[in-house]
């Protein structure tokens, strides 16, 4: 599998909020576990609903979480 290009802060993210773990992560976004460790460990990229979904339960635009190189 090929790794995408688009890039994210999501670890860091978690762990600035409160060291959330990626199941808690995943439970509040309704994805699994395995799905987030994918994404953050950019394998997968999220759909755009996710997205939007993994950026909201940090407060944060989907541009200040996920990132596409120009």
């Amino acid at each position: 599998m090929v790794a995408t290009r688009i890039t994210n802060r999501i670890r860091s993210l978690r762990f600035m909020a409160d060291e959330m773990t990626q199941q808690e992560l995943a439970k509040r976004v309704g994805v699994t576990r395995q799905t987030i460790l994918a994404i953050e460990a950019g394998r997968y990229s999220p759909s755009l609903e996710v997205a939007f979904k993994i950026a909201r339960v940090f407060g944060k635009g989907v541009d200040e979480v996920f990132q596409y190189p120009k």
